[in-house]
């Protein structure tokens, strides 16, 4: 029996990457996991048979999370839930307008935990997953990513200002910050955009966490004691901390 037994846990961006991982471990622990995608159903059905395959239970649900309607028709078929795992974001992306990473990264984040706090019961948990950039702002550090790191703290400070929601509930708020992942679309996607960004970043933090590594950190804060507010450092703040 384990941890989150007879519990339901929605992933968002649970597709590939950090939130599969997570979804794998949260299954492992006995929580029936909702992975969400927004347009890969082959892959979000790949990482529900995974879960199957290990004795888990998981559903793969489609919703596009800056999309009012997808979220309408998403929460109509939750009959409950008890750990909202925030980890879906974005804003690297091409052809995207230009408001785009704020309405993922901030509004849909917002939205989401507005919509998942009346279905949490006491004792339920939210986790927001961010990264040490936007977390300590240090939006001088990797340029290109700058514009996410803000949209992504601009997400986390709104959904602090609901802190006083979450406490009223008893619902508890962490939120699990890393430094860059060996192996995500955004580390892929800057090395894209500026090579050799991995290598420095690897060098300059003495090490990168895997996905699984961090998925471990982000499925800890799922059930672990903390307060509501706290903050996990994934991989240590390192270079993006400032006094």
């Amino acid at each position: 029996m384990g941890q989150l037994t007879d519990t339901t846990a929605l992933i968002t961006g649970a597709s590939r990457g950090i939130g599969a991982a997570t979804a794998r471990l949260l299954a492992a622990e006995g929580a029936h996991v909702l992975v969400n995608y927004r347009d890969k159903a082959k892959r979000a059905n790949t990482v529900v048979d995974a879960v199957a395959a290990a004795g888990g239970s998981a559903a793969a649900v489609q919703a596009d999370i800056t999309d009012a309607a997808d979220l309408d028709r998403l929460f109509a078929g939750i009959d409950r839930l008890d750990v909202l795992v925030l980890n879906a974001s974005g804003g690297l992306e091409k052809d995207m307008d230009a408001d785009y990473a704020l309405r993922l990264n901030r509004d849909a984040q917002v939205d989401l935990a507005a919509r998942a706090l009346p279905l949490l019961p006491k004792g339920g948990r939210i986790v927001y997953v961010t990264s040490h950039q936007a977390h300590f702002a240090a939006t001088e550090e990797l340029a290109i990513y700058a514009p996410v790191a803000r949209s992504k703290r601009a997400g986390e400070d709104a959904l602090r200002a609901m802190l006083p929601e979450f406490e009223a509930a008893g619902v508890g708020f962490v939120t699990v910050s890393g430094d860059m992942i060996e192996g995500t679309i955004t580390a892929t996607l800057l090395e894209r955009a500026q090579p050799g960004t991995i290598a420095q970043r690897r060098e300059a933090a003495g090490g990168l966490l895997t996905v699984e590594q961090f998925a471990r950190h982000v499925a800890d804060a799922a059930t672990a004691d903390l307060e509501t507010g706290a903050v996990v450092l994934a991989g240590g703040p390192g270079a993006w901390a400032r006094d």
